[in-house]
């Protein structure tokens, strides 16, 4: 009954809006108080690939005004967004089974005049931590190499949250260490089960940024 008065009096697509609103306006106060170390930051063009749980550390990357990032086309899909757009980001809409197919060609088509791309590789629900091809897709018909990204901190403030993904969120004056692998190029005419070790290739790829930064997060 609560959960029906509440809808009555303030409808999804409003308290979709409002939240969108509270998160962007909390990300332009954020930059101000941000620490990130960038650890192997890539120097040349690239797409960059994290978990979902990690899509705030998009705002590690520098000139994020160069990046574009695809965010699904569900309702928690446009808070992200319009916090993708607060950091600076160009965003496109879309995912395997929201408006997929044209937000993946939006997306070419800015890696190929000249941004770099940035996708949560297990996302919009998961598997968890699970690549999907998506990404190696992008990669072979764009020639653009995959870059894996973590991104942590040991603080009690770097917050995760009960969801399907385990969603982290940093809160102010924290200190971050984001953490980049070599480049992982996909030719053209890889087979099918070449692509297949590719896309594991980025899996394991992510594990170990991740283990890395929580067992050696001082030494980094």
């Amino acid at each position: 009954m609560g959960a029906k008065l509440i809808d009555k009096i303030f409808p999804k697509p409003q308290r979709t809006q409002f939240l969108a609103k509270l998160v962007t306006l909390y990300f332009e106060f954020k930059r101000h108080f941000y620490y990130c170390k960038n650890i192997n930051y890539p120097e040349n063009q690239c797409i960059f690939a994290l978990w979902h749980a990690h899509q705030c550390g998009l705002y590690a990357l520098k000139e994020r005004e160069k990046t574009t990032v695809m965010i699904s086309n569900s309702a928690d899909g446009e808070i992200i967004a319009q916090a993708g757009s607060a950091m600076g980001l160009n965003v496109v809409r879309g995912s395997h089974n929201r408006k997929g197919a044209s937000a993946t060609l939006e997306l070419i088509d800015a890696i190929k005049k000249g941004n770099n791309g940035a996708l949560t590789i297990d996302g919009p629900r998961g598997p968890k931590h699970k690549v999907k091809k998506g990404i190696i897709e992008i990669a072979r018909m764009t020639g653009i190499p995959i870059v894996p990204m973590s991104w942590y901190s040991p603080s009690w403030f770097f917050l995760k949250f009960n969801t399907w993904d385990e969603f982290c969120f940093p809160l102010n004056c924290i200190k971050m260490k984001a953490l980049y692998g070599n480049p992982i190029y996909v030719p053209f005419n890889a087979t099918e089960d070449e692509l297949e070790n590719y896309r594991l290739k980025v899996e394991n790829e992510l594990k170990n940024l991740y283990d890395k930064l929580v067992n050696d997060f001082k030494k980094l």
